[in-house]
C-alpha cells in the first residue's frame, strides 16, 4: 500500500501554471532591462552631444551647426521621452506578472502543504495498522503456544 495524493493532478497543473507564470515574469524583466538599456544609450547619447556643444560653442561654429545641433537635440529628447513610457509601461507589465508568479506559487505551497499532511496522515495510519497487525500476531503466537 503506498501513499497517493488525492489532488496530484492539480497540483502538477498548478506547477506547470507556476512554471509558465515564472517564465512570463522572466520574459517581463528581459523586457525591462531592455527599455532601461535603451532610455539609457539614448540619454548617455544626449549628454554626449550636449557635451560636444558646449566645448563647440567656446571655440565658435556657425548658426547652422547650432540649428543642427538643435533639431539633434529635439530628436533624441523625444526618443528618451518615447522610451521612458515605455520603461514605465514595461516597469508595470513586469510588477503584474510579479504578482501573478507570487499568486501562482502561494497557489503551489498550499498544495505541498496538504500533500505534507496527507501522507503524515498516511504513515500514522500505516503505523497504527502495522502496531494492531504485531497485537494480532502476539496474541495468536500466545494462544498457539497454549499458555
Amino acid at each position: 500500500m503506498t501513499f497517493q495524493f488525492r489532488f496530484q493532478k492539480v497540483m502538477d497543473i498548478k506547477e506547470n501554471e507556476k512554471e509558465k507564470s515564472l517564465a512570463d515574469y522572466n520574459q517581463s524583466v528581459n523586457d525591462f532591462e531592455n527599455m532601461a538599456n535603451k532610455l539609457y544609450e539614448s540619454l548617455k547619447q544626449k549628454e554626449v552631444l550636449e557635451e560636444n556643444t558646449l566645448s563647440r560653442l567656446d571655440k565658435g561654429i556657425s548658426v547652422q551647426e547650432i540649428r543642427h545641433y538643435q533639431q539633434f537635440v529635439s530628436n533624441i529628447e523625444k526618443t528618451i521621452s518615447h522610451y521612458q513610457k515605455l520603461v514605465s509601461l514595461t516597469r508595470s507589465r513586469m510588477n503584474e506578472q510579479q504578482v501573478k508568479l507570487m499568486q501562482k506559487n502561494i497557489e503551489v505551497k498550499k498544495y505541498e502543504k496538504l500533500k505534507q499532511k496527507q501522507q503524515e496522515d498516511y504513515l500514522v495510519d500505516l503505523k497504527y495498522i502495522e502496531n494492531k497487525h504485531m497485537d494480532d500476531l502476539s496474541i495468536q503466537s500466545y494462544m498457539y503456544r497454549g499458555n
